[in-house]
């Protein structure tokens, strides 16, 4: 950066913000259908609270690979809306509904065809795993409407309307908890199906937030710049793997970091009820927290992506930097919370104290790793909006399985630390990624590096040239 504007990067900073809070909400009802599940579940029974769990876990990596798949068309909307290509947005956004068609017929028979070999696999108890199968071969009816809910998501979010994303996953989480209560517990007419009926209330509000979504896109003015739905295009080979191909590399991104999680809850599960329950308190607080990072990692993507379609080179730079600042300001509170009070929030969760005990010295130990988490999902958003995804994709695979899982394993058992071990190695893998990332932004974000790799399709060096310097 020549020089350093500091009007322009608060500037930046209150954009951001304000295209962030209703991503931020909707990712916040995303993780409260999961509570809503839970707390019917556990209501209801330990068996169907148990059976819930485990066929959610499994359905939670289905989902994270239809997130980072999707993932690719809001850079890519964001770009053309950046600059002013917004005839080519809808030509786009169709292609990206025959992806998500064809993404949910192949999570669709992926998690049936899956999951009842992994539940034998890893060793689930055999009275938990019919109900499980039931769970998840009821949720997989939701799959290709998942996906095609996170396409008119990205549509939206790339042309910076960032609000339906806050107000049909409100709309999700208000309808779920009448439907599972009726279903699960066999009210208003129903016979109760407890895990399946979890599993199947889950999946219609997939399908009723899609549609009304869908509505929503189609009936609003707004939109119609776009002309979003102008006609009927048969599936575009070539656009579909365009998309594959910046969207691929997102999808094991996500799924690498979701897949680390879920294989350290899996291990600790087999150090006994206290471990595993101290574990889960620690990591459900961690995931709500992360949920502020994230939508400002969405938002970061949609600011970075217009800068990179307008041309304007410091534009990409602030609105990247901006927004990693940002995250690292979020981080700041919860990273307090967790280590000034530890055992009165794991206290909120139980009464046991052996559970509080453990969970408090995890909480500070996630506490620890805020900074690295906010750092690498601000600088991941980032690179999205350069459509720099193949390198960060390798970033991943690297600090999460090549460092963190071997440092967590060895504090572990060779050691004998326990949890505490494999948290340990959540702060050494998470760390790594985020230098790594961020360095790959600073570099990337550097001048002509990221115009010829991020540009939109058919603007040349002349088209955008004029714009670096403003």
């Amino acid at each position: 950066m020549s020089s350093f504007d500091r009007q322009r990067l608060w500037r930046d900073c209150v954009a951001t913000v304000a295209l962030a809070l209703p991503l931020v909400a909707g990712q916040l009802t995303g993780v409260g259908m999961t509570v809503v599940d839970t707390v019917l579940a556990g209501h209801l029974d330990a068996h169907t609270l148990g059976a819930v769990s485990v066929g959610a876990n499994f359905w939670v990596l289905a989902y994270v690979a239809a997130l980072g798949v999707m993932l690719a068309l809001s850079p890519s909307v964001a770009q053309l809306a950046g600059a002013q290509r917004h005839n080519e947005i809808g030509p786009l956004f169709r292609q990206a509904l025959w992806l998500a068609a064809g993404m949910g017929v192949i999570l669709f028979f992926a998690v049936r065809v899956c999951v009842p070999f992994f539940l034998e696999w890893i060793g689930v108890d055999p009275s938990l795993r019919a109900d499980a199968q039931g769970f998840v071969r009821a949720i997989s009816w939701g799959a290709p409407a998942l996906c095609g809910y996170l396409a008119l998501r990205g549509v939206s979010e790339g042309v910076g309307l960032t609000r339906p994303t806050m107000y049909f996953g409100l709309f999700g989480l208000a309808v779920l908890a009448p439907v599972g209560w009726a279903l699960m517990y066999g009210r208003l007419g129903f016979t109760p199906h407890g895990a399946t009926g979890c599993g199947a209330a889950t999946a219609l509000v997939l399908w009723l937030q899609f549609f009304a979504l869908l509505a929503w896109l189609y009936w609003r003015p707004v939109y119609r710049r776009q002309q979003l739905f102008a006609r009927w295009d048969r599936p575009d080979p070539k656009t579909i793997l365009q998309l594959l191909r910046l969207g691929v590399p997102m999808g094991v991104s996500v799924f690498m970091e979701a897949s680390l999680f879920a294989v350290v809850a899996l291990i600790l599960a087999g150090f006994g009820e206290t471990t595993a329950s101290s574990h889960q308190i620690a990591l459900n607080v961690s995931a709500v927290c992360f949920m502020l990072p994230l939508g400002l990692a969405l938002a970061i993507t949609v600011r970075v992506g217009n800068a990179v379609g307008r041309g304007d080179e410091r534009g990409v730079r602030y609105a990247g930097y901006a927004g990693i600042a940002l995250c690292i300001a979020t981080q700041f509170v919860s990273a307090g919370a967790m280590l000034l009070l530890p055992e009165r929030i794991a206290a909120l969760y139980t009464s046991d104290a052996a559970v509080i005990s453990l969970a408090a010295q995890l909480l500070i130990l996630a506490g620890l790793f805020q900074f690295s988490d906010g750092i690498q999902v601000a600088s991941n958003g980032a690179l999205r909006g350069l459509k720099d995804t193949r390198v960060p994709m390798l970033v991943t695979v690297l600090a999460y399985w090549g460092i963190g899982m071997p440092v967590g394993w060895y504090l572990t058992f060779p050691l004998g630390m326990g949890a505490r071990g494999m948290w340990i190695g959540l702060i050494a893998g998470l760390s790594a990624a985020a230098v790594l990332l961020f360095l790959r932004f600073n570099r990337q974000a550097a001048r002509g590096r990221w115009q010829d790799a991020a540009r939109p399709a058919g603007v040349s060096p002349a088209d955008t040239g004029h714009n670096m310097h403003h």
